[in-house]
């Protein structure tokens, strides 16, 4: 780990930010229902947000725990995305699984067959890297700026199998049409949404109880306070960062499918695309605090949906760009992080 810059995991919840930020909320939610701004943006930058969370959390991980800024994290959602494409639209029919809508949602059952198996995939790709590159410069000592501009070269790299196997246009998961939920205030709620925020919820709850729970996960924690305290106390320091590597990879790859589930279509770039609000949730919410980077996920994805209110889409991710440059001349440390 020398080399790096140490930045702490941290799990507690800063209640004085919580409560900012909670006011936030009714003052959005105040100028929703008072038609200042639409409430069906806010809706679906929520549900937006929750995709950004689960990239956000994963690239928290790692940075609290390796101690520099993943930059492949973005392309790392984009494969999982394709691997699952792979599954659904070639290995399962050929088993005989055809996709079908599942009760309301536009996907079938094939679906939650595609995203584990994207997910080990993830998963094994993410190990190798470190064990034939990351590790190895980690042995040298290098500075995270050389770590991170590795990261960019992984990135590419990873883009350019993706264009090669997939080409570079658009895609589309096997999909039926199915209506959208009707409610009051002319807010439409496509069904897959819900489900993308059920598996999110599902999956930071199991991702908290981990951490705190269970040994392996406090091995983590303590890992990331100090390194050779951890190492000389018995933990097997190895053992933990690729654990880091295996849930952040596992949450990327789950970030990817339901971005593309939620697009109804996938591209090689949607990740690349994705990585400044990556970067601005963790750095909002505090850098090396999981759960800030999931509240400012949030504060990401319902900037980003309400500035098409006045903005051209196109301009959504420099308005996730201009919420993280305040940030740091604001408040560097972010909305829950704490002084070091």
């Amino acid at each position: 780990m020398a080399g790096m810059r140490k930045t702490s995991l941290r799990l507690p919840f800063h209640w004085t930010a919580g409560y900012s930020v909670l006011l936030g909320l009714v003052v959005v939610l105040i100028l929703a229902f008072t038609s200042v701004i639409k409430l069906e943006l806010v809706v679906n930058g929520l549900f937006l947000g929750t995709i950004i969370g689960l990239g956000a959390i994963g690239l928290s991980l790692v940075y609290g725990i390796h101690g520099f800024a993943h930059i492949a994290h973005g392309d790392f959602m984009t494969l999982g995305a394709y691997t699952s494409l792979f599954t659904l639209g070639v290995f399962l029919p050929r088993i005989g699984l055809d996709n079908v809508g599942l009760g309301p949602f536009t996907f079938g059952y094939p679906l939650f067959i595609a995203l584990p198996l994207s997910m080990l995939f993830l998963v094994a790709l993410a190990i190798g890297l470190d064990k034939g590159i990351y590790s190895r410069l980690r042995r040298r000592g290098v500075s995270s700026v050389v770590m991170a501009m590795t990261s960019l070269g992984v990135a590419i790299a990873l883009r350019g199998l993706v264009q090669f196997v997939w080409g570079g246009g658009t895609e589309q998961y096997p999909r039926v049409s199915k209506d959208f939920y009707q409610l009051p205030m002319g807010v439409r709620i496509p069904p897959d949404n819900l489900f993308i925020v059920a598996l999110t919820v599902i999956m930071v709850v199991a991702l908290y109880l981990f951490l705190t729970r269970t040994r392996t996960g406090k091995a983590m924690r303590a890992t990331s306070d100090n390194a050779e305290l951890a190492r000389v106390t018995g933990i097997n320091t190895e053992h933990v960062l690729w654990w880091t590597w295996a849930i952040s990879a596992a949450l990327a790859a789950t970030a990817g499918v339901l971005l593309a589930v939620f697009q109804a279509q996938l591209f090689p770039i949607m990740g690349w695309r994705f990585l400044i609000p990556l970067f601005a949730a963790v750095i909002l919410g505090g850098i090396g605090n999981p759960w800030g980077a999931l509240i400012g996920a949030l504060i990401i994805g319902v900037s980003s949906e309400v500035s098409t209110q006045w903005l051209n889409p196109a301009y959504k991710t420099v308005i996730s760009f201009a919420i993280m440059i305040v940030m740091l001349l604001l408040r560097p440390r972010g909305i829950f992080g704490v002084r070091d």
